[in-house]
């Protein structure tokens, strides 16, 4: 059988090999370290922000911003219905209650629905929260949700754990609302194996969850806590494999951006469709939309017989079982990009070889769904 095509596997060489191998003679090998450090300049440049703070995962980082604000069960957490479940658990752990809005035609939020639940939370005086999601690496139009929740006086934060690289406007993911979050996870754009970072221009945020994220203990000699905290904070030979891969950012967009291209001209001619393009987008993963989720399931079985890993979209928070009877504007759009959505191969690492054996399957499926 053919080697494994996998969705979205890291891109690493010996680049990577080097750094970690540097940062484990330095002798720092627990969390905190010089590759922590420069690993949380490096990134708040890229994000155009004053501090960065690096974490074990972007649900931790979403985790901690949460508890900062002291989100609990007097607050409702605005969400897309159509995001992984990490964007809302946190506040829910806290005791929010999630409302979902759906989607428009770009796979983010539709903002008018959004203006509707804001403007119906405002209406119940209790505190809102609302996370937006930059769904599959393409940015929200930032401006115009700031100026919702500022009219609506909600606090806004951004789940930028897909988008890593990419731009609004001109603008870097990670630079908008109270704070924004990446995600180094082994799938995505750049990873550190398992990893987070948490964006803000707020000091006193990023003191303070800089210190939740290492178990809340106070600055004397012994260990002082007056409040809980957590044991979040990003290793030092996890920062040195994210430095290196921040050097090859570049290389890897492009790569990213050549897979879409391919995907889109192996479909000329064809009923296939795509999620439509959004400006600054870093194509983490490409986005093919079929007719139903009875031609979504046979293109995903057709994959697998060839031994290429293939996904669906994200399935809506409001269809999940755990999250019945929850309040959402809308829902339609989203279901609908759920039933029609696979995600394709994207790694940056794929070959030549590996784009024609994946051109040849939708290129079977084409044929016989016509």
């Amino acid at each position: 059988m053919n080697k494994r095509i996998f969705l979205s596997p890291p891109f690493v060489d010996k680049a990577e090999r080097s750094e970690v191998e540097l940062a484990f003679d330095s002798g720092y090998i627990a969390p905190c370290g010089p590759k922590v450090d420069a690993f949380e300049r490096a990134l708040a440049k890229l994000s155009t922000r004053k501090y960065a703070v690096a974490v074990s995962s972007a649900t931790a980082a979403l985790e901690l911003i949460l508890t900062h604000l002291k989100v609990d069960k007097s607050w409702i957490a605005i969400v897309p219905t159509l995001t992984f479940i990490a964007t809302v658990s946190s506040a829910c752990r806290l005791g929010a209650e999630p409302w979902f809005v759906d989607s428009d035609s770009s796979g983010n939020i539709d903002l008018a629905l959004l203006e509707k639940a804001l403007s119906d939370a405002a209406k119940t005086g209790r505190k809102i929260l609302f996370i937006a999601v930059d769904l599959y690496g393409r940015c929200n139009n930032y401006d115009k949700i700031a100026k919702l929740c500022r009219k609506y006086k909600a606090k806004f934060v951004c789940d930028s754990a897909e988008a890593v690289g990419a731009t609004y406007n001109g603008r870097s993911s990670g630079s908008s609302g109270l704070a924004s979050v990446y995600s180094f996870n082994g799938n995505k754009l750049i990873t550190t194996s398992g990893g987070g970072a948490i964006l803000t221009d707020d000091k006193k945020l990023a003191d303070h969850v800089k210190k939740l994220s290492q178990q809340s203990r106070e600055n004397v000699l012994w260990y002082e806590h007056k409040e809980i905290g957590y044991n979040f904070r990003m290793s030092n030979l996890l920062a040195a494999l994210g430095l290196a891969q921040l050097s090859k950012m570049d290389v890897i967009l492009k790569a990213k951006k050549r897979n879409r291209e391919f995907y889109i001209k192996c479909a000329e001619g064809t009923k296939l469709e795509f999620l439509p393009p959004i400006e600054g987008e870093n194509n983490w993963l490409t986005i093919m939309l079929l007719k139903n989720s009875r031609e979504r399931d046979s293109l995903i079985k057709l994959f697998e017989e060839e031994n290429i890993e293939t996904r669906p979209v994200w399935k809506p928070m409001h269809l999940q079982k755990v999250f019945n009877g929850c309040r959402v504007y809308g829902g339609k759009v989203s279901e609908s990009l759920f039933s029609r959505g696979i995600c394709l191969p994207s790694g940056a690492g794929l070959t030549d070889i590996d784009l024609k054996r994946i051109a040849k399957v939708i290129s079977k499926f084409a044929i016989s769904a016509k």
